[in-house]
């Protein structure tokens, strides 16, 4: 089914409806608005059009921004445009949501500049809506993290999960265990240079996700993904133990085997394990989640949980079960990859995050459904329609096709409910999750986020039975988005199945 001209926007709101009328945009188009979001609006609209409109204190403007908390739910707003244009938030959130509205409602036609008239009502389906960046495979400076918040907090992303070790290297200092940094922080996958985040990097980033409404997630990468600490405390972490598919992978790939006490430069998985049963281990997993909760003021702190196939079942159940332990003693929500459902034990309210396919595979439906019963949630990242390191096609040159081959309908056509025997309410959200192996730059990690990432943005903000909840007209609105990320230099990949506007 295509539906006539639907307004341009991405997620769908809750309800929409166009306006004949279009309001032109000129120097003189006022603003009003204390928040944070009307000089965001400002500086975005300038970035667009050139056009720098002016910032008054008195009503009545052009383009008035008010908060009202009986408006709406949390994040939610309203947006009216007409002779002049109204945002009203329900809250800082909401009113910053409005705005990325706002701009996508921006279009230029030979008259000039101008907003397409309109009337918005909206908020989100799930609470919790993210993406991770992997900073660990393959390192991305400060700005960089920046840049991609803003791309992704446009879509109204509002967690950003950064993945900050694994056997590649150590991203962020700690003070307690500085040779993590020192020893273990210097290559990426294939030897390429490493880096990592001092203190005051990590605080910045935090902040300015904070400004554009998104919660920090840090992950530190538990039992397995675990060979760059070995690098710096060669105490803490078993020798590595070799499985076929490493064997075979690294050969077909021409990467080295992993060696103790060296850099690892391949990508092959399962091989690394701390020492589960030296209490030195968790002094170690204690001090890096107490100093990384003292910078998080957000909730979580994610302690990894995967692919760790050189750990003993039991063993690693037993490290689950201390280490979410060890969280909440910090006084944060422990996240933790679905594998660590085996653990009977694991600390009740940890959240899961699910990244098996849409059809589960062996135990991980199990796995995952017991965080429930602990009395936690999940949050959605199946593997074979969320993983954004995935190829769009065989012959894509960026990105993996382990989980699958994922062009932007498959992206788009899942339902987070559907995949597990949970209640609806169990279900926090949906995060799209980037991995790093085959991205050197972050104009290779947009190419293979945009535009998949607003097909998550979608699935996981816009009401499942909304009339614009559909492929047809997902192609179409997403398509018209490709002036404004040209404007804003995200490099993203023109798929073939999407209809680009050319302004």
């Amino acid at each position: 089914m295509v539906l006539p001209h639907p307004l341009p926007l991405v997620p769908a709101p809750v309800s929409s409806v166009a306006r004949e009328a279009r309001m032109p945009v000129t120097a003189t188009t006022r603003v009003l608005g204390s928040s944070p979001a009307a000089a965001q609006l400002i500086d975005a609209v300038e970035r667009r059009t050139g056009i720098r409109l002016p910032l008054v204190e008195d009503a009545p403007a052009d383009i008035e921004l008010f908060i009202d908390q009986d408006s709406s739910g949390p994040e939610g707003y309203t947006l009216e445009v007409g002779d002049r244009a109204v945002i009203v938030g329900a809250d800082e959130a909401g009113l910053f949501y409005g705005v990325q509205t706002l701009l996508q409602l921006l279009r230029q036609d030979d008259s000039g500049w101008a907003l397409l008239g309109a009337d918005v009502a909206d908020s989100p389906r799930f609470p919790r809506r993210g993406v991770m960046l992997d900073v660990a495979r393959h390192f991305f400076g400060v700005d960089d993290v920046k840049k991609f918040i803003d791309s992704t907090s446009a879509l109204k992303f509002n967690h950003l999960h950064l993945h900050l070790s694994d056997d590649q290297g150590w991203r962020v200092h700690i003070d307690s265990w500085p040779l993590l940094t020192e020893l273990a922080a210097a290559t990426s996958a294939n030897g390429d240079p490493g880096g990592f985040y001092t203190k005051d990097d990590y605080r910045e980033i935090v902040a300015y996700a904070a400004s554009r409404h998104m919660i920090v997630i840090p992950e530190i990468d538990l039992p397995g993904h675990t060979h760059a600490i070995g690098v710096a405390y060669p105490e803490l972490v078993e020798a590595p133990v070799m499985n076929d598919n490493l064997i075979t992978e690294s050969a077909r790939l021409g990467q080295p085997l992993p060696v103790a006490g060296q850099s690892y430069l391949g990508w092959g998985v399962g091989h690394s394990s701390v020492r589960i049963h030296e209490e030195r281990t968790y002094d170690f997993v204690r001090d890096v989640v107490r100093e990384l909760a003292e910078m998080t003021p957000g909730p979580y702190i994610h302690i990894g949980g995967d692919e760790s196939l050189g750990t003993p079942q039991a063993d690693f159940d037993l490290f689950a079960e201390r280490a979410t332990a060890i969280v909440v003693e910090a006084g944060k929500i422990p996240v933790a990859w679905h594998e660590m459902g085996s653990a009977a034990d694991i600390a009740e309210g940890t959240v899961g995050q699910y990244w098996g396919k849409t059809t589960p595979e062996g135990t991980h439906a199990e796995e995952a459904v017991h965080f429930v019963e602990r009395g936690g949630a999940l949050l959605m990242s199946a593997a074979n329609v969320t993983y954004l390191d995935m190829k769009y096609s065989e012959d894509f040159p960026l990105g993996l096709t382990w989980a699958a081959i994922i062009d932007v309908r498959s992206a788009y056509e899942w339902e987070p409910t559907a995949v597990l025997d949970v209640p609806d309410s169990a279900i926090l959200g949906v995060e799209a999750p980037i991995w790093s192996e085959t991205t050197r730059t972050l104009g290779e990690v947009e190419q293979l986020v945009f535009p998949r990432a607003a097909a998550q943005a979608e699935v996981a903000w816009s009401p499942r039975q909304a009339p614009e909840r559909v492929w047809d007209s997902f192609r179409v609105r997403v398509g018209a988005l490709a002036p404004l990320w040209k404007a804003e230099g995200i490099d993203f990949h023109p798929a073939e199945e999407i209809p680009w506007s050319a302004r």
